[in-house]
């Protein structure tokens, strides 16, 4: 796995990414249709659908209808990519995802974007800290905490094949690059972006930077950690925990969602019934959203690289 991580900005943003990778997996492949709740523009879509009415469909604020008709499409073949906002992709259509998509069989694929607090000044009724919860309660369902535009990429060329409801949450804006061009993240995967023998941190999404700006503040103090990318919550790579937990005998997990039924759930699920080790998190409380920046928010939520650090250390001491 090439890892390029070095705390800098990517130059593409994800809107960037959906907008020119949606129209050329249609283009690519004559089953798959794109259907929006009307927020086409917010992810560089719209000039395409509008050339390509065949190909893309504008549901409007319908979001439960759009996932209805997703699964239309999906029971006579089509391989549907489906996007709105997190909160409207997970919560408000939830039951048509359950029955129509996971439990009739429909292979469908949902892009919730600005997923926790990555929705910033759109407030607490548009930040989703449980939509991953949600999914990982649908029945063999697939979900997905993307890191950078790298793996967007490499996730939006696999997931179309992949059986089942398919959820991948990801921000609209700049986060730190982590994968290296051309770089293939295969889902259901862990990926060591640092190896440490003190500790490991299980990240997702935007928390990878932090987690490694955490590692390089507690390298200062000579406590080494590895950082590992846990982008597929659900499956969630057993084998990979299990093997950094016993390797380091403290494990700290951090994400962008409420710690109920998220990543810490994941996780912790894998080592009580095989490891017992002490295990710390990094997540939202049990609280709703608010309005502000991002830097603030990080800061209330307290989804920081020191708070990171603390939980390191305490972990550490439980051991």
């Amino acid at each position: 796995m090439n890892i390029v991580y070095n705390g800098e900005m990517e130059s593409r943003a994800f809107k960037e990414i959906l907008g020119k990778e949606i129209p050329a997996l249609a283009e690519k492949d004559p089953d798959v249709i794109y259907l929006d709740a009307d927020l086409m523009s917010c992810i560089g879509t719209a000039k395409w659908a509008a050339a390509h009415p065949d190909r893309a469909i504008n549901c409007g604020i319908a979001e439960s209808n759009m996932i209805g008709v997703a699964c239309g499409l999906a029971s006579q073949g089509f391989k549907p990519i489906c996007h709105t906002f997190g909160p409207f992709a997970s919560r408000r259509c939830f039951d048509q995802l359950f029955l129509s998509a996971g439990y009739t069989g429909n292979d469908i694929t949902v892009i919730g974007t600005d997923p926790g607090i990555t929705a910033a000044f759109n407030g607490g009724t548009h930040m989703p800290f449980e939509d991953m919860a949600l999914y990982r309660a649908i029945p063999t369902a697939t979900v997905i905490d993307i890191a950078d535009a790298n793996q967007l990429i490499s996730v939006l060329n696999q997931v179309s094949d992949i059986k089942g409801v398919k959820y991948i949450r990801v921000p609209r804006k700049l986060t730190a690059k982590v994968y290296a061009d051309g770089e293939t993240t295969p889902i259901g995967k862990g990926n060591t972006i640092r190896e440490g023998k003190d500790a490991v941190v299980f990240a997702t999404g935007i928390m990878i930077h932090e987690a490694m700006m955490a590692a390089a503040e507690l390298a200062k103090e000579g406590i080494e950690i590895s950082v590992v990318d846990m982008f597929t919550v659900k499956p969630i790579d057993k084998e990979c925990v299990l093997k950094y937990a016993k390797a380091t005998g403290a494990v700290v997990t951090a994400e962008n969602h409420n710690k109920i039924g998220g990543l810490y759930s994941a996780v912790t699920e894998v080592l009580a019934g095989e490891l017992p080790v002490p295990v710390e998190y990094v997540a939202v409380e049990d609280v709703y959203g608010e309005v502000g920046p991002q830097d603030y928010l990080r800061k209330a939520f307290d989804l920081t690289s020191d708070h990171i650090v603390r939980k390191v250390k305490k972990a550490i001491g439980r051991k």
